[in-house]
């Protein structure tokens, strides 16, 4: 059985459907990119995934259990972390508090203080500052190792090149290859289709919040990429 199983997943806000029949799996170690354009419903997948948004139980299941539908901080305690689109840092509290906040369940694992601030030295010099008080670059830094503190079976990121400069982009990409190398299960949405493919050992392309197109990126062409993109 795949670490991730999504079972015809539909999910809604009221009267409005925003995933229609989502079908996908991850096995344990690979990272997916689901790619599309704004409104595809590729934040909507991850909320659901994550708690957020109320589905259906047996849509979901993760590690040979159904979650679909489970309280975020139940999604949690099975290993499972989101980077959100926005990093949602907690602004009055230092970098540090901020890396701890993830460890709050306490749970053993690999990715500790010492382990994070290795992945990223930066975090280590600011420990002491203010989290508000960072880059956009820095605090997405703060957002993705939050959440490795918690020790994720699945890591997904939302959006994480999402208003930051090329060279920072880059170097949060490098860090994902470290990541992986822990032998961490990572979805990463992404607008940045080129960013996403050099990382994916499969990407999903979401169109209408329905699948358009799966499979591994080097059996993919740049057109039939962009034909299930724009839905064209």
């Amino acid at each position: 059985m795949s670490l991730l199983e999504i079972r015809k997943l539909s999910a809604r806000y009221g009267d409005f459907q925003a995933l229609f029949d989502i079908s996908l799996h991850a096995e344990e170690g690979e990272t997916i990119a689901v790619i599309g354009a704004n409104g595809a419903g590729k934040s909507t997948f991850l909320r659901s995934i994550a708690g957020i948004v109320a589905v259906a139980r047996e849509a979901i299941v993760f590690d040979g259990q159904a979650i679909g539908g489970l309280r975020s901080c139940d999604v949690v305690g099975r290993r499972v972390a989101l980077v959100p689109e926005g990093r949602r840092l907690f602004p009055s509290l230092t970098v540090e508090e901020n890396l701890l906040m993830g460890a709050y369940i306490r749970r053993g694992g690999d990715w500790s203080l010492e382990l994070v601030y290795s992945l990223f030295p930066r975090l280590q010099e600011r420990r002491r500052q203010a989290a508000a008080s960072l880059s956009g670059g820095e605090q997405q830094m703060v957002a993705i190792g939050r959440a490795l503190m918690s020790n994720p079976k699945l890591l997904m990121c939302d959006e994480l090149s999402l208003g930051l400069a090329p060279v920072i982009i880059q170097q949060i990409y490098e860090t994902l290859a470290r990541i992986k190398k822990q032998g961490t299960t990572m979805i990463l949405v992404e607008q940045d289709i080129r960013q996403a493919l050099s990382v994916a050992d499969r990407v999903y392309c979401f169109q209408g919040g329905r699948v358009s197109l799966e499979g591994r990126p080097a059996e993919l062409s740049p057109e039939q990429i962009s034909a299930a993109y724009f839905g064209v």
